[in-house]
């Protein structure tokens, strides 16, 4: 299945090096350049892509206050309260971290350094789209534990993981810590679908969009530390 992206950078060498770099993999498919917030949010309107590889500082609207609006509507053309949501990739550097705490708030779904490679590029696309894991382990459970400790307080809601299965429960706290569905699977003796099956199950009950917003939920509420 196709990875349809939109690219939104205000630099147009940026966007046509990400754009040429996404494009040599034949399951990806590279179907608009935004040079600004407005532009992006006005394309993934129109265009519905999987995956917004988004800038932070960009001009008439940035990249934060793009993807707030992109991740919290539906996108589809005609309207349809249905339609699907982008997953957004967030373009960042070490030191930015205040704007991955509001990214993240924003509901961004994977990080990216710009210095990445080519091969980390094309996975963290990958990643994001399918929801499957973090991107950058070094970075995000650094930023993630303290943006939620930040926030804690916004949350009030110690009773809410009562919904859950004490295997659910296990499943959530260790992708909490960045674990993969494999990695999962061999920590509580289970097979891999199994481990699927119990995320999709905690994303359902707590109305969890994907696994990052599943680690800034578990730290707010306290389930790791």
């Amino acid at each position: 299945m196709t990875i349809r992206v939109l690219i939104a950078d205000d630099q147009v060498m940026i966007r046509d090096g990400l754009a040429a770099l996404l494009s040599s993999d034949p399951e990806i498919e590279v179907i608009g350049q935004a040079g600004n917030g407005l532009e992006a949010v006005e394309m993934g309107r129109a265009l519905d892509p999987d995956v917004i590889v988004m800038d932070i500082r960009m001009p008439e609207m940035d990249g934060l206050a793009a993807t707030a609006e992109l991740v919290g509507e539906p996108l589809s053309a005609d309207g349809d309260p249905a339609g699907l949501r982008p997953k957004v990739l967030v373009l960042t550097t070490f030191d930015l971290d205040e704007y991955v705490y509001e990214a993240l708030g924003a509901g961004a779904s994977g990080f990216l350094l710009k210095d990445a490679s080519a091969a980390d590029l094309v996975n963290g696309v990958r990643v994001v789209a399918s929801g499957d894991a973090l991107l950058a382990p070094s970075i995000t459970r650094r930023l993630i534990g303290d943006f939620a400790r930040r926030r804690r307080h916004q949350r009030p809601s110690p009773g809410a993981t009562a919904g859950l299965t004490p295997r659910e429960l296990d499943v959530l706290r260790l992708i909490a810590r960045g674990l993969s569905n494999a990695e999962i699977a061999a920590e509580l003796v289970l097979a891999e679908q199994t481990v699927k099956t119990h995320v999709g199950h905690v994303l359902t009950k707590l109305a969890l969009r994907d696994r990052t917003q599943a680690v800034v939920y578990a730290y707010e509420n306290g389930l790791v530390g």
